[in-house]
């Protein structure tokens, strides 16, 4: 289960930040390593399948608009998480 109270206040940028960008990656990481862990257990659930993969989509979404608008809190962002960057050439 996930404390989103808890993603919330470790990854917000001032006292009432609850959807900024790094919040919004945040909770979606988590629920992506919630279903990722369901799905372990139970490898022929197609349907949350397809639900991990829309995630995956939105967060990467989500992390394309953060390297164009905030380069480096793209980069601490996703150190923080753990989230693999991909080759792109450094600015």
């Amino acid at each position: 289960m996930i404390d989103k109270k808890q993603v919330i206040t470790d990854n917000q940028r001032g006292q009432n930040d609850t959807g900024s960008t790094e919040v919004q990656v945040a909770l979606l990481t988590a629920r992506i390593n919630n279903l990722s862990a369901h799905l372990q257990a139970n490898k022929k659930d197609k349907h949350s399948q397809r639900g991990l993969q829309l995630l995956n989509g939105q967060r990467r979404r989500l992390l394309k608009y953060m390297e164009r608008t905030d380069y480096d809190g793209y980069i601490a962002l996703t150190d923080k998480l753990g989230i693999r960057r991909g080759q792109r050439i450094v600015k």
